[in-house]
């Protein structure tokens, strides 16, 4: 709750509303994951390396589980909103670099959540049989529904979390579906599991298949990171993120596995992998008199929930940066009576229905989405093993060191060319950068502006910013003195090394 300082006579900022326990963290986490991707990437993995369809995902759920071990150790040792970009500040202290961070995580967010209002509105459209084409009405649709996202947001993290709990179990009784059917008709004799073990990987090798199979199935794996951007509104995230992360990770991965394996022993892979909608298929082989119209419903619940979550992840990895001085103080501002982020959630409003409106539907996206956030994760692998070297008082998860090595190494390779990537998702991505570039730059010098500006003023004290550049040097110089007294010269305080937020 606000209050006010009694040294300073400043009002304090209420603190977020810790609503989260370890089941509707669960639900989060399985929510963000689950998404869409897996309802249209099945077919295109399936073109890439044939019947062997659950490798690649198997795969990609590997590579995201050493990496999530990363997040546990970083987001139990720091258990504050913005996630990745944190964790960045604190390992390197180098601002450009945290605020590329931040951008890249939030670019993939937002746009993501843009893209799901299209593909809601689309859906919408099919489920009620309405005739807009893709035009002016899907826009006005996907808007509006974009507008009752962020309401929904604004409200209170109590109500969102609600909705994603309705919404992740409409999407995951979609997939269960699918896997029910998939098993009964091969029950029955149906389908082919000869075909799981076959490569048909054209001009590559087995392996080299598997590999750019793989860029493609990690964009259904990518979501379990957006849950650390809720750290500060879970109930003692230090002690149950590891759980419920790792469960979340294992169910998921679990059902891709299930959905590729049916999906490809019932249906041959060159039908699998003709058009957009591989797992309607299914069911159409399986059970054909079964109403695959619901279909265009679930489809439309999962991605308003993939648009919801992205929004809540979006303005909470504002409101965590703007807390630790990188971006403009006024993003880390909470309502007094709702205890929401409402200048970051109006912020990300904004820019999600600039990109409804005026970009549309931007080819190579997913995979382009998948690029920007192996690079963070590569960061992410390597700031856990730098941030060894501080400490805190309380108790946090522990990686084995050998795993973000590893996971460091494979999510660096997978960005690389040499995967046989797509080279469109470097051109889109090299302009997304380059946006964050010149965003940056307007940044640094707005934060500039005003810390030149406010001591003028003489009544306001320091800025969150001026904290933060103290904060920094001050960390280097405990590790530096903590050196000293490793060798014997004496014992020096940490209690400013707990991850606490910059008041």
């Amino acid at each position: 709750m606000a209050g006010t300082d009694a040294q300073s006579g400043t009002t304090q900022e209420p603190s977020l509303k810790r609503v989260m326990g370890p089941g509707l963290l669960l639900l989060f986490v399985v929510g963000d994951i689950l998404g869409t991707g897996i309802y249209a990437l099945t077919g295109k993995v399936a073109n890439e390396v044939g019947g062997a369809v659950w490798v690649p995902f198997l795969v990609a759920f590997l590579i995201a589980l050493l990496t999530g071990m990363s997040y546990l150790e970083l987001v139990t040792k720091y258990p504050h909103a913005a996630g990745a970009a944190l964790y960045t500040h604190k390992a390197f202290g180098i601002q450009f670099l945290t605020f590329m961070v931040a951008f890249t995580v939030m670019s993939s967010g937002i746009t993501s959540a843009a893209t799901a209002s299209r593909a809601f509105a689309a859906n919408f459209a099919e489920a009620f049989e309405l005739d807009l084409g893709t035009g002016i009405g899907i826009t006005l649709i996907a808007l509006a529904f974009m507008a009752v996202v962020a309401a929904i947001n604004l409200r209170g993290v109590s109500e969102s979390v609600k909705l994603n709990v309705l919404l992740t179990c409409v999407e995951l009784t979609g997939l269960l579906i699918v896997i029910g059917i998939g098993l009964w008709a091969l029950g029955f004799g149906n389908g082919d599991f000869g075909r799981i073990t076959e490569f048909e990987t054209g001009n590559r090798t087995a392996l080299g298949g598997v590999i750019v199979a793989t860029t493609l199935a990690f964009y259904a794996m990518v979501g379990f990171e957006d849950s650390v951007n809720m750290a500060e509104e879970c109930k003692e995230p230090s002690r149950i993120f590891p759980k419920v992360l790792l469960s979340g990770l294992i169910i998921t991965g679990t059902i891709y596995v299930l959905v590729s394996i049916t999906a490809v022993a019932l249906v041959p892979t060159d039908q699998l992998g003709a058009g957009d909608t591989p797992l309607l298929k299914v069911v159409e082989m399986g059970a054909p008199g079964f109403p695959t119209d619901i279909f265009a419903f679930i489809t439309m619940f999962a991605v308003a929930n993939s648009a919801l979550i992205n929004m809540l992840m979006a303005s909470r990895l504002l409101y965590g940066m703007a807390r630790q001085g990188v971006l403009p103080p006024p993003l880390g501002r909470v309502h007094q009576r709702r205890r929401t982020p409402y200048i970051a959630i109006a912020f990300t409003t904004v820019l999600a229905l600039g990109l409804i409106a005026f970009v549309g539907e931007v080819p190579e996206l997913g995979g382009t989405t998948a690029l920007l956030l192996l690079a963070v994760f590569t960061v992410v692998n390597v700031a856990v093993l730098v941030l060894r070297r501080d400490t805190v008082s309380h108790k946090h998860f522990h990686t084995p060191t050998a795993l973000p090595v590893i996971g460091a190494v494979a999510c660096g390779f997978l960005v690389t060319p040499w995967t046989d990537r797509n080279p469109q998702q470097y051109t889109i991505a090299g302009v997304l950068l380059a946006i964050g570039v010149g965003l940056w730059a307007l940044n640094h010098f707005a934060i500039r502006r005003l810390h030149t500006e406010l001591p003028a003023e003489g009544a306001r004290g320091p800025t969150t910013i001026e904290l933060c550049d103290v904060r920094v040097d001050h960390d280097r110089s405990v590790r530096n003195r903590k050196m000293t007294t490793d060798q014997g010269i004496g014992n020096v305080s940490r209690d400013d090394q707990h991850g606490s937020p910059i008041p």
